[in-house]
């Protein structure tokens, strides 16, 4: 299970959330088996999404992150409550390509340099909040820490990791986001950018042992912070039986009558849990007498 903190500089003027997702991407990494870098990528976006999902106030409130990038990955999706469980989708969950200049996986390859990224967040509104960026650089956190520049003018800054093994599995996951409050004073933000200019990855710090309490001092070092609250994530779908009846009957009465006309099966396999929900055509004459 992970675990996400928030803390505030004592003076109010900037706050940072550090996550552990590890055992939420290795969830997904079990559920699509996608190759090494998509794992990454998506690993990334499923944590940044969980990060923001708390920073929503209401308790029925959530956020989707859906990366359109011209990459082979194609688009990535992922979806938090305001709990930070979270869960995500990738167009095609198998790229194999080279690794970077760095030796490394190669991220931005897989999702691509150029497109969009669209945040939607509901918060109960009548119509959903939808704020979309250009990517930037296709290596996630930067699109992120973009994103929050551009559309929702806070200045910010955003660091993921996803550290892939060998035989595919997760090492480990996590990220940190820093953001200035109004009024943040030139002090302050010096020594935010003192504490960012040298500190090691995500993944190495997670690798070392470090915890989200100790991600997040690390990024705000040198400056005094109060942690504001702590709470558990993991990887979550909620896709049910009677979510996905609804989804059905919201084909129309025609479409129905030819699914139970079919005499097949008809089955719904979620993007997310890849559960698949079948539907006999009684289960579909039965959703028909119960409507009309």
């Amino acid at each position: 299970m992970g675990n996400i903190v928030r803390y505030i500089t004592q003076d109010g003027s900037a706050f940072v959330i550090a996550a552990n997702t590890t055992e939420m991407v290795r969830e997904m990494e079990k559920i699509h088996q996608p190759s090494a870098v998509v794992t990454a990528a998506l690993g990334r976006l499923i944590t940044a999404s969980s990060m923001m999902g708390v920073m929503l106030k209401g308790a029925d409130d959530s956020v989707t992150l859906r990366l359109n990038g011209n990459g082979p990955a194609g688009s990535f999706i992922a979806v938090s409550d305001s709990n930070g469980n979270a869960r995500g989708y990738v167009q095609n969950k198998i790229v194999e390509i080279p690794l970077n200049d760095k030796g490394k996986l190669d991220v931005k390859g897989a999702v691509g340099s150029s497109g969009y990224l669209y945040v939607m967040k509901d918060i109960g509104l009548k119509e959903p909040f939808i704020g979309t960026t250009e990517i930037v650089s296709g290596e996630i956190a930067e699109d992120i820490t973009n994103y929050f520049a551009v559309s929702e003018q806070t200045p910010s800054v955003c660091a993921l990791g996803v550290l892939v093994n060998p035989d595919l599995t997760v090492n480990c996951a996590g990220g940190f986001i820093i953001q200035l409050l109004p009024g943040c004073p030139e002090e302050t933000i010096s020594l935010i950018e003192k504490a960012l200019s040298d500190i090691p990855s995500i993944t190495q710090m997670l690798a070392d042992g470090m915890n989200a309490d100790e991600i997040a001092q690390r990024a705000l070092q040198g400056i005094d912070i109060d942690k504001l609250d702590e709470s558990e994530a993991v990887y979550k779908c909620n896709c049910s039986r009677e979510r996905v009846e609804a989804a059905l009957i919201s084909t129309g009465i025609d479409s129905l009558k030819e699914m139970a006309e079919s005499k097949e099966d008809t089955k719904v396999e979620c993007h997310f849990c890849d559960k698949v929900h079948i539907f006999t055509s009684g289960d579909i004459n039965n959703i028909i007498k119960r409507i009309q």
